[in-house]
């Protein structure tokens, strides 16, 4: 019994040391090891602390107060530290901050090779300093970082928490980094601060985003696309992160990462335009091509699929960019060269014309990214500002097949070279213009420590008017001498006083302050709300731009411009615009009857009756051919569907929403990024990206094929067939089965005659190619006649049943004889009796490509 109690420790010692390490070879097997970083600094900024405070990534960050990187500042002069205002959710390194009027700087000795650099903002009103005076330029070594930078002015108003991403290499010579904060001071008496709550440094691999010259491995040199040829990162150079995004997947934490601590935003941000996510959980990534640390499993195991991808990244002009873009195969039943190839295009340039995962890897579940170098061009610039458009298409010679595309993640960089050599980093404050001095030239009167902010009514003065400049600025086209007077002033260059311009008073009275009852409408653009003008005699519609909204000024601008010109019964009014205190909003008629997709799909109201429907897409092709014929050249709308097509109290439609108009080129294709909205989106333009007329001839078949069926145009929780309407109703019309589709509240209630030459002249919008589809007109005109062959056979019904409801009891069905080039199609008209079948209508809504 002794010899037992003895083994039984070894015994038990023995089978946790057994259990242990099959845990540890399990999990080993299941995750790949992580990169382990030489230097990982997490400092801490005013914490006047000696330990460490757990942070909100779970990581401990140091105080700076106590520490070897305590910041020397220039003639001895001591920067205060400040606690953020106690809220519960924030932890390290957001509770305190190191500020100062004063330039200083953190010296951090460093081992060589590139470096993480991350520079963490919460901005808020410390004790003793205005929000509104955070404004100075972070320079590391050779580069500047941020230049006028304030965070209390950040772009992205609704995040609190600031990190600016940053890879930098550090050289032999040195083997430092150091990091300095330079208020900015536009006199003597300047109040602007500089101020920082955390640094962080982490190490990584020396080819994980650079490729220097003499790079023996070829294939990670990316290309620059505008010339085709090799783009070197050098060492000498530094990047920006300016996204960083898991597509389809989940945020993605810190330390959640593979070790660099990077986080993976998602992808349900402004800029980004339709897709459909794919997830597969349970796959482990094979990583036989690139490094195991390259991106988390998690961005491999989440996807978009669509039969394009399209983002338009807001960018600043004059810059190069490193694009990269993630790729894994999820779907288990692609898993052969060819299932599925597409096309890439950045900045319009075709960077890949017959991408495919599977060559690229051989295997599915195998991830591989792909670099690409472009300069964003400095043309049609707002406010310094452009966008990098980024686009992944399928190939559009299979478009009926419904072939579809992959990505599953994308970084994007901005390249910076050495202060004095082209395209420095260049960053407009929002409150002074950045071509004013960065820094002091150390004035003895500045170099003084200020606890408590003492603001002088001098700049005030100042900076209220600096600041009113730059938001008229971002109007210059239309600068407004009225701004604030009369409610009827009018907008310059705006033609023949059509156009009103409103206060943001009269626009807050007849809203009652933006109240969420009166919201009648959301998209894209933003909240539209019922509003009353004119002291309550003028009900309109206020279109207010949501600040996170993909659409900006320039689509703003293009709705005012088109529809200050133009006036039809059929086109929706605009009456006026607000630009005050940067708001952009849009004011119009009130239409009573919403949208036409709102009557057709997950409405309490009664269905819309056939002849209701007739005049509808009747109407809406009179505005439309006034679009394209009223000017010299045609005006092409570019986003025609139901949403964009309103009805007033006497169901009378207007073609709405202009902001992606384009003025085209009479008889001639107009060269242009492809933007609508899938599902209405023209192939032959998709494919071409040559606008024409006949595009909104496209789209507007598909409206009409949704009038006449209850489907909305892009459906992919249908089967794989039926997703896209148009092309269904094009097979159908060939199997003869059309009239199964059909919405079944129209049931018995459309005449023959008529229907042949409604589902004729739909039809023959939809086809591929755009000179196979008539003019607006022709089918203007085919639809009045359409209207009329219903009115007849509804007269003769009357005539037979003055007292019954009328009815046509046959279900009809067409059936392509034979295909056709022209306009003019060859359909045979039949007839049976047979059940409609209901099909599933989805209830998820369309996504605008924008």
């Amino acid at each position: 019994m002794g010899k037992l109690s003895k083994l039984t420790p070894i015994v038990s010692i023995f089978c946790i040391f057994f259990f242990s390490y099959h845990i540890i070879i399990t999990v080993s097997s299941s995750t790949p090891p992580r990169y382990i970083a030489v230097e990982d600094i997490t400092l801490d900024c005013g914490s006047e602390t000696s330990g460490e405070s757990k942070g909100m990534d779970g990581r401990y960050w140091s105080g700076d107060s106590q520490s070897k990187f305590f910041p020397k500042e220039e003639h001895n002069l001591k920067s205060v530290t400040s606690q953020t205002p106690e809220e519960r959710t924030i932890k390290a390194p957001y509770t305190t901050a190191r500020i100062s009027y004063t330039q200083f700087t953190y010296v951090f000795p460093l081992t060589v090779g590139p470096k993480f650099v991350r520079l963490h903002f919460y901005p808020f009103s410390y004790s003793g300093f205005q929000k509104s005076e955070d404004n100075f330029t972070v320079k590391a070594g050779s580069f500047t970082l941020l230049r006028n930078f304030s965070a209390s002015n950040h772009g992205d108003t609704m995040q609190k928490k600031i990190v600016k991403e940053f890879c930098i290499y550090v050289d032999e010579v040195n083997k430092k980094l150091n990091i300095t904060f330079v208020p900015f001071s536009y006199t003597t008496s300047s109040n602007f601060y500089a101020f920082i709550n955390g640094i962080e440094i982490v190490s990584m691999p020396e080819d994980l985003y650079y490729s220097p010259e003499g790079q023996t491995q070829s294939e990670k040199i990316p290309p620059y696309i505008s010339e085709s040829l090799p783009f070197y990162i050098n060492y000498d150079m530094a990047l920006q992160m300016v996204f960083r995004i898991n597509v389809g997947g989940s945020l993605i934490l810190p330390a959640e990462d593979t070790g660099f601590f990077r986080e993976w935003s998602t992808d349900d941000i402004n800029y980004f335009h339709g897709g459909v996510v794919l997830h597969n959980q349970s796959l482990m990534p094979n990583y036989s091509i690139i490094e195991n640390y390259a991106a988390p499993d998690d961005v491999y195991r989440s996807a978009r699929t669509d039969l394009y991808l399209d983002w338009e990244l807001p960018v600043d002009s004059g810059f190069k960019y490193l694009v990269r873009l993630h790729f894994c195969e999820l779907d288990l039943n692609i898993s052969l060269i060819s299932q599925r190839s597409f096309e890439i295009r950045i900045d319009g340039h075709s960077v890949e014309d017959d991408a495919d995962v599977i060559r690229w890897t051989g295997n599915r579940d195998t991830p591989i990214y792909k670099d690409y170098v472009v300069l964003s061009k400095d043309e049609k610039v707002e406010d310094n500002n452009t966008s990098l458009p980024i686009g992944i298409y399928t190939s559009y010679d299979d478009y009926p097949n419904l072939k579809s595309v992959i990505l599953n993640g994308v970084e994007v960089f901005k390249l910076i070279n050495p202060e004095g050599t082209e395209h420095n980093l260049s960053i407009p404050s929002p409150m002074v213009n950045s071509t004013l001095p960065a820094s002091s030239a150390n004035d003895p009167k500045t170099n003084k420590t200020i606890f408590l902010a003492i603001g002088s009514l001098g700049c005030l003065v100042v900076l209220t008017s600096l600041s009113y400049m730059v938001q008229l600025m971002k109007f210059t086209c239309w600068r407004d001498p009225y701004r604030g007077k009369s409610q009827r002033a009018k907008a310059l260059s705006l033609p023949e006083e059509l156009c009103r311009h409103f206060s943001l008073n009269e626009i807050r009275t007849a809203t009652n302050n933006f109240h969420k009852e009166l919201i009648i409408g959301q998209g894209g653009f933003g909240n539209v709300y019922k509003g009353l003008l004119d002291e309550g005699t003028l009900t309109v519609a206020i279109k207010r731009l949501n600040p996170e909204s993909q659409q900006g000024a320039r689509e703003f601008k293009t709705e005012i411009r088109m529809l200050s010109q133009l006036r039809h019964v059929h086109l929706v009014s605009l009456i006026g615009y607000c630009i005050d205190e940067g708001e952009m909003i849009l004011v119009y008629d009130y239409m009573r009857n919403g949208t036409l997709s709102a009557r057709l799909y997950d409405t309490n109201n009664d269905p819309l009756t056939w002849k209701q429907r007739l005049e509808i897409c009747l109407g809406t092709a009179r505005g439309l051919h006034y679009l394209h014929t009223a000017m010299k050249d045609p005006i092409i709308h570019r986003d025609v569907k139901t949403t964009n097509i309103l009805l007033d109290e006497k169901w009378v439609s207007k073609v709405s929403d202009f902001g992606l108009s384009k003025m085209g080129l009479n008889n001639t294709a107009v060269s242009t990024l492809v933007k609508g909205t899938w599902g209405y989106l023209d192939p032959d333009y998709a494919r071409r990206q040559q606008l024409t007329d006949k595009s909104d001839v496209y789209s507007f078949g598909v409206v009409m094929f949704e009038v006449l069926c209850g489907r909305k145009a892009l459906n992919t929780k249908l089967e794989h067939e039926q997703w896209h309407l148009a092309n269904w109703a094009r097979k159908c019309i060939e199997k003869g089965t059309i009239g199964q589709i059909i919405d079944p509240y129209l049931k018995g209630k459309i005449a023959p005659e008529c229907f042949k030459v409604y589902v004729e002249v739909a039809e023959s919008c939809v086809r591929d190619q755009g000179i196979q589809r008539p003019k607006m007109n022709d089918v203007m005109e085919k639809l009045e006649f359409a209207f009329e062959l219903q009115q007849n056979a509804d007269t003769a019904q009357e005539e037979i049943n003055p007292s019954g409801v009328i009815s046509y009891q046959d279900v009809l069905s067409f059936r392509i004889v034979e295909p056709v080039l022209e306009s003019d199609s060859c359909i045979e008209l039949t007839t049976r009796n047979s059940e409609l079948t209901n099909p599933s209508l989805d209830s998820d809504g369309i996504t605008s490509i924008v």
